[in-house]
């Protein structure tokens, strides 16, 4: 394995928690794809399961390069999906897959009631 990029953030829960509640949908279909909305509203605290995601959104950005959001990526062009396993996996589509180039996404993802967080690796 070669990497090529890697990204890191962590995301306040409470501070998500209150997008959630402010925004609600709109923010929900604006930043996660379907997949991501329903797996996270069947939690038992959808907020902790929404900050992780938004986090590994943003350390694959990162991985991928600073200025995509400039170069037409939107926040649903990355996916964190489930294996059967349980483990995440990172899907890019559109500009953000196009962007990779065939690259892999490795990510590892944790939280707790307070803090999220992501390291996303580029291989």
């Amino acid at each position: 394995m070669n990497p090529t990029g890697i990204g890191i953030d962590l995301v306040e829960v409470p501070r998500l928690r209150e997008l959630l509640e402010r925004h609600g949908q709109r923010f929900k279909e604006r930043t996660f794809t379907a997949g991501e909305i329903a797996y996270c509203d069947a939690c038992a605290d959808p907020a902790m399961h929404y900050a992780a995601r938004f986090a590994a959104k943003e350390a694959a950005a990162k991985a991928l390069g600073t200025g995509l959001w400039a170069e037409g990526v939107v926040w649903t062009d990355i996916e964190v999906v489930r294996e059967a396993s349980g483990k995440p996996q990172i899907v890019l589509h559109g500009a953000a897959k196009q962007h990779a180039a065939g690259a892999n996404c490795l990510v590892s993802l944790t939280h707790t009631r307070e803090l999220a967080m992501a390291q996303v690796i580029l291989a």
